[in-house]
Order: structure tokens, then sequence, then C-alpha cells
């Protein structure tokens, strides 16, 4: 069965409709884009676009790539103080001269619906959740829409990054599944993989994840996006091959990417919801 990303995040967005159409104003997501990178450009794009068809106010700061770092924590200062702003984004990559860790701490934490401020992921640690990283929280969504009992399951995470792996394992962990997080140098990684009753994919190398190392049965969930000299989009799991033996698998394009933006309006909600 394919997890159809594009109809839970349409779902998802149409929920979030309704109870802004009740709100005293808009909530308010500022997206600040450094530089002109073509990728980021596209991203932010699609993240305005979706804060106007769920009657968001959304504001897009685009900065030079050549702004000092005391330039960008003022610019994030100013939105920390802005009644109008209730989440705060910066497009990731931010060019080297910056620093990045930096740039996050400088959010205030109740505005920040990347969820990747150390306060948001240490609530994630401890279970005490409020603004979670929203590519783990969008997986988190698919599974209990398609109906998945995650206690006791047997879980492997491919990949450790900040942003998806880490914060991925800590999701399915407070779920009460035993977790297992690798990367693309564990050790007998496809062995691993064929123990898992579900599988998450993150790891930024295409395909990867190949169909005889899913164990028969399994839920796979295949967050990587990986552009092909083709052209072509794959994500980090062969799904011709893995969806002989998945019980449910997602597509890419169309799976984890359409509930990343959803979860980020969700969060944004959540956040404004927090400060009236």
């Amino acid at each position: 069965m394919i997890i159809d990303g594009k109809k839970i995040a349409k779902d998802l967005r149409a929920s979030i409709i309704d109870k802004v159409s009740v709100l005293d104003r808009a909530p308010g997501l500022a997206v600040i884009l450094v530089g002109d990178d073509p990728a980021s450009a596209v991203y932010v794009r699609n993240k305005a676009n979706a804060c106007k068809e769920v009657g968001f106010y959304s504001e897009k700061i685009n900065k030079p790539a050549s702004i000092t770092q005391a330039e960008l924590l003022t610019e994030i200062e100013r939105l920390n103080d802005d009644d109008n702003v209730d989440g705060i984004l910066v497009q990731l990559p931010l060019p080297a001269h910056l620093d990045a860790n930096d740039v996050i701490e400088a959010i205030d934490p109740a505005k920040d619906v990347d969820g990747f401020h150390s306060e948001n992921i240490g609530k994630l640690m401890q279970n005490k959740s409020f603004l979670r990283p929203c590519t783990p929280k969008g997986v988190m969504t698919m599974l209990a829409t398609i109906g998945i009992d995650l206690v006791g399951k047997n879980c492997v995470v491919v990949g450790a990054s900040n942003i998806v792996g880490r914060p991925m394992a800590m999701e399915l962990l407070n779920a009460r599944a035993t977790v297992t997080i690798c990367n693309s140098k564990t050790q007998d990684l496809s062995e691993k993989v064929k123990q898992a009753d579900v599988v998450v994919a993150a790891v930024g190398i295409p395909k990867m994840i190949q169909g005889d190392w899913i164990k028969e049965g399994a839920i796979v969930i295949d967050v990587g996006i990986n552009k092909l000299d083709s052209g072509k989009l794959v994500g980090d799991v062969d799904f011709d091959s893995a969806q002989d033996k998945a019980a449910w698998i997602t597509p890419v394009p169309g799976g984890v990417g359409p509930m990343t933006i959803a979860t980020l309006l969700e969060n944004t909600l959540i956040a404004y919801e927090a400060r009236t």
C-alpha cells in the first residue's frame, strides 16, 4: 500500500483552514532567505504559497549572501519582538561564513516553528514536546493516519542528522517503539534493516536501501529526496524492489515532502495558540 503524503497533507491543511477561520487574527510566519540558492528559493516560495492557502499572514525576507552574522541576528531579534509574527524560519543551508547554530539559537523558542532550537529539542528528548521538528513530526502523522501502533515495534532509522535522523529516533522512542539509529557507515547495515518492522530512510544517498533488505510486511518511510543526473527525483530507498516486500511505503516525490510543509503550518498554528 502506498502512503499518500499529498492526501494526508491536504487533509491537515483543511483542518488548519477550519481553525484559522474563527481566529481573531491570522497566524503569521516569517521566512528569511539568505542569498539566491535556487533550491532554497523554491522551498521558500512553496512555504509562502502554503501560508496563503490556509489564511496565514506570511512575510518573506530576502537578504544578500554577504549579510553579516550580526546583521542576521538583528533581523531575527526584530521578528522575535513582532507580535504579528508567530513563527520564524531561517531557510537552510546558510552561506559558509554564517553560523547556522547561533542563528537557530537566536530565534525565540516559542516562535521556532522548525523545532530546531535546543530548548525544543530538549523538550522532545524529555517527551514534553512543544514545537517538534517538522519532517519527523510529519512522519508520525503519516503513521498515525494509516493506523500503525508503534508500541514494541522494532524501528530502524538510517541517518543521524539533527534535522531528521536524531529527532525521528526520539519521536519513535516516545511512541514506545524499540529504536536503532544507524548511518551510512554502520556495520552490517542491511542485516539491521532486515530486522525492522518500520524503516525510516534519511541518509541522503540515492536508492541506498535495497528491496532485499526489507522485512516482509515492513513499513518503509523514505525521507530522502535526491536528484539524479537525468533530473529524476528518487529517494534513499530503491522503491521498485522495496514495494514488493513492504506492507506500506512512501513514494518519492509525493510522500514525506508534502507533510513537512503541512506540519510547518501546524506548528505555526500551535505557536499562535500558545501566544494568545
